[in-house]
């Protein structure tokens, strides 16, 4: 097998990482959250999430894969003896390929509505137009074209792919963005969107608080791409010299800044058209969105700088998606490069093409789905990182860090090993019983998690097993 690809630079690997998290979670999916579930009540608590849960869990991620300096099947396997660790790996690799099966039919809507800008196409009427292309055949092509253009730049190696790509879509992002900000600052009526983004609600906070706890959580996890296996393969291609929990903090910086930023443009859009927040839902972005571009001066001059920007944070982020089923094969198969992103792209073609022909299944993945998935991935990888790594995981965290940085790391040992895995856990629980239809006191979901979480401890302990890799607590 030929030598392992690593990152040029430590700055290749950072915009890369933002690359992942900053994609349709800030740009698409974010907005649409925020509509329903309070605007500024559900950006506090989101806020909150990303920096106690986020960025902890984004640290405790890129450990497993600088330390097991493989794909996620790779990297549990490498860190313990243990038959089953491996298969949150798999677990992992299965999560990003049920998320790139709905999120490749959205960036086929993007690239569709990028071209549809410069044409205008939908402006005459933008909700016909989205739902003429959103489901069917011509929905199956876009998502078919979105996937040979994310599959050619991972078939180009990471140097060379997708850390070239990354160092030129990011910064045009940023740009961008703040370019369509000051735009939107200047139209007539935006003063409400800024009041419903950023005036801090505390009445709505404090009555819907557990309704938008599920949402926010999931958004958090979605938008920093921790959870599915992508960041570790991203971290399994650093040094030793790279410090994890300041690049994690950058990472999250950056990918919280872009998603404000781009609050600060949808909701003076919306409320300058007089278009409610949150109407629209999933598809918002598309034809609530264009609606108000087609009102607005210089609308249709502005909506295809909009869309392209939303067109690179979409490849952007299932790039990092797709390399982690593709290193799989990789480092486990031994398949190259180039045959191994063929057939995962064949693959996700057939997925994503039954998503693109069915609403019920897209909304069931989009929604439901992503956001269970990716708490139980993250779950799996703290639990991994707190209880079994133990010192190892201190150790990691230390290494290309100053001595300042470094103390923290018992402190994010116990965050870790502790209080994720009970937010994690009662978040979960909480999704679960939503979904059944089941109404639980906040006291006996309390004691479930409690419960649960020790007889978790005691089956990782019972069958905890270890490599000369992995250094007992």
């Amino acid at each position: 097998m030929s030598e392992r690809e690593t990152w040029s630079t430590n700055l290749g690997f950072v915009l890369a990482a933002i690359g992942s998290a900053v994609g349709l979670g800030n740009i698409w999916r974010f907005p649409w959250l925020t509509a329903e579930n309070g605007g500024s009540a559900f950006l506090v608590v989101y806020l909150a999430l990303v920096a106690l849960i986020g960025v902890p869990g984004l640290v405790a991620e890129f450990v497993i894969g600088r330390r097991g300096h493989r794909d996620p099947v790779g990297a549990f396997r490498a860190l313990s003896d243990s038959r089953w660790w491996p298969f949150v790996g798999v677990y992992a690799v299965g999560t990003t390929m049920l998320i790139l099966t709905f999120y490749s039919v959205v960036g086929g809507w993007i690239l569709r509505y990028a071209v549809g800008s410069v044409t205008g196409a939908y402006f005459a009427d933008p909700q016909a137009y989205f739902g003429r292309i959103a489901f069917g055949p011509e929905a199956v092509v876009a998502h078919l074209a979105f996937l040979a253009i994310v599959g050619a730049i991972i078939a180009a190696g990471v140097g060379d792919g997708i850390e070239r790509s990354s160092k030129a879509m990011m910064p045009a992002i940023a740009l961008m963005l703040l370019g369509l900000a000051a735009w939107a600052f200047t139209l007539p009526g935006a003063g409400g969107g800024y009041e419903f983004f950023l005036a801090f609600d505390v009445a709505t906070l404090r009555n819907n608080f557990f309704d938008v706890l599920g949402p926010a959580a999931g958004q958090a996890l979605f938008t920093l791409s921790v959870g599915a296996g992508s960041m570790l393969t991203y971290a399994s291609y650093l040094g030793r010299d790279e410090s994890l929990p300041g690049d994690a903090t950058v990472i999250a910086v950056a990918n919280t800044a872009i998603g404000v930023l781009t609050g600060l443009v949808v909701f003076p859009l919306l409320f300058s058209a007089g278009i409610a927040p949150g109407s629209g839902g999933q598809g918002a972005l598309f034809y609530a969105l264009a609606e108000a571009f087609d009102s607005l001066p210089a609308g249709t001059l502005v909506a295809p700088l909009f869309f392209v920007v939303v067109l690179l944070a979409a490849v952007s982020s299932a790039i990092s998606m797709l390399e982690a089923p593709v290193a799989y094969l990789v480092d486990e198969r031994g398949v190259d490069r180039r045959p191994a992103t063929l057939g995962v792209g064949a693959l996700l073609a057939a997925t994503g093409s039954l998503t693109a022909l069915n609403p019920d299944l897209f909304g069931l993945l989009a929604g439901t789905l992503a956001n269970l998935a990716l708490t139980v991935g993250l779950l799996a990888f703290v639990v991994f990182v707190g209880w079994v790594l133990g010192r190892d995981a201190v150790e990691e965290f230390r290494s290309g860090t100053g001595p300042t940085v470094g103390a923290l790391a018992d402190p994010w040992r116990a965050l870790v090993a502790w209080v994720l895995p009970a937010f994690l856990g009662f978040t979960l629980l909480t999704n679960l019983v939503s979904l059944a239809g089941i109404s639980l006191a906040f006291e006996f979901r309390l004691a479930l998690t409690a419960g649960a979480l020790l007889v978790l401890r005691a089956l990782v302990g019972a069958g905890r097993e270890r490599s000369p890799l992995v250094d007992a607590d």
